[in-house]
């Protein structure tokens, strides 16, 4: 029995890192999507203003 819970916890332990890390995959996307979105508007203004 006590391998059992041994064996549970380990499993557990490895999940919760496992989505701990996907969260922080996710967040670094967030972040990246909003940098890339910022910079393409900007170019886009870049853009305008040099053909106007």
């Amino acid at each position: 029995m006590k391998k059992l819970s041994l064996a549970t916890l380990l499993l557990l332990a490895v999940s919760l890192t496992g989505c701990e890390l996907i969260g922080d995959i996710f967040e670094a996307g967030v972040w990246a999507g909003i940098l890339l979105v910022v910079v393409v508007v900007g170019l886009i203004l870049f853009v305008l203003r040099r053909v106007f």
